[in-house]
């Protein structure tokens, strides 16, 4: 009888986000310590799928999981390597030596000495100007309205403001005073990584190199490829991490469970570093 064969596919960025509200600080405070947590979560999945939960934890914790295990893939993009001039602090920012791309670039190297992990890697490009959260730019934009009916022409000798006008500038004077140089974000995007998912899924499924995927992410761009992959009878489960999905996505997907434990509603996060819940009746944890 054939062996199960399990890929595991993690979108990077997405981890990257949601595991702080899952784990303890230490589980991924260094790059180390975050390709730990990765191992961690995808033997989790494994030891379930495969039925070695039902082992004692020695053997757990050992390396019978692997032997279930096609391969682990972890998408993220190189960091980018630009300047860009801050508006806020006017000044040039560099980068090239950001402590973000530090981490990025350790982790990447913790990744590649990983055993059955592949790192596929896209590009950052820059497509747009600094911008601010949504929240932020909406409250500002909203002072337009008093701004325009204020004469500033040259023959004015002097300024003289309304009582409602007076407090709307000291409004936006606050609002100002609310914006720091980090709520500023450089526009910046990942290129690439999208598709060498999707082209991942088909390849699996058409060589027919596993017998079920796992997904780690938290949107719905993979679902073309999650149907060729079904219809190519791949099993295929979603790890949204505990994040919520679309209730349209479920027919998609043939399970959705995630690797790590679910925070706990009354406990700071990531105080709990267990195994994820166990298996429930239907598709949903």
């Amino acid at each position: 009888m054939r062996q199960r064969r399990i890929a595991i596919l993690i979108d990077g960025a997405f981890f990257l986000k949601r595991l702080p509200h899952l784990v303890a600080p230490q589980y991924c405070k260094t790059p180390q310590a975050v390709a730990n947590s990765m191992r961690h979560m995808c033997r989790n999945h494994v030891t379930r799928l495969s039925g070695l939960a039902a082992n004692d934890h020695a053997q757990q914790q050992g390396e019978q999981w692997r032997q279930f295990l096609y391969r682990i893939f972890f998408y993220d993009a190189a960091p980018y390597e630009g300047k860009k001039h801050h508006p806020l602090l006017n000044r040039t920012i560099d980068f090239a030596k950001s402590d973000v791309r530090q981490f990025r670039i350790a982790l990447f190297d913790a990744l590649r000495k990983e055993r059955n992990v592949a790192l596929r890697l896209g590009k950052v490009v820059e497509d747009r100007d600094w911008s601010l959260p949504d929240r932020q730019a909406k409250r500002l934009l909203a002072t337009k309205a008093w701004i325009t009916g204020i004469d500033f022409s040259p023959a004015q000798s002097g300024l003289t403001l309304t009582e409602a006008q007076a407090h709307e500038a000291r409004r936006l004077q606050r609002l100002w005073d609310e914006v720091e140089s980090f709520h500023l974000t450089p526009g910046l995007r990942q290129k690439g990584v999208d598709m060498r998912i999707g082209l991942d899924i088909a390849s699996i499924t058409l060589k027919q190199q596993a017998d079920t995927i796992i997904l780690v992410a938290g949107d719905s761009d993979f679902v073309p490829a999650a149907k060729l992959a079904r219809r190519e009878g791949m099993e295929f489960i979603l790890d949204p991490l505990w994040q919520k999905v679309n209730d349209d996505l479920f027919e998609h997907i043939d399970g959705l469970r995630s690797g790590l434990a679910r925070p706990k509603p009354d406990a700071t996060p990531g105080t709990d570093f267990g195994d994820a819940a166990p298996d429930t009746e239907g598709k949903e944890q």
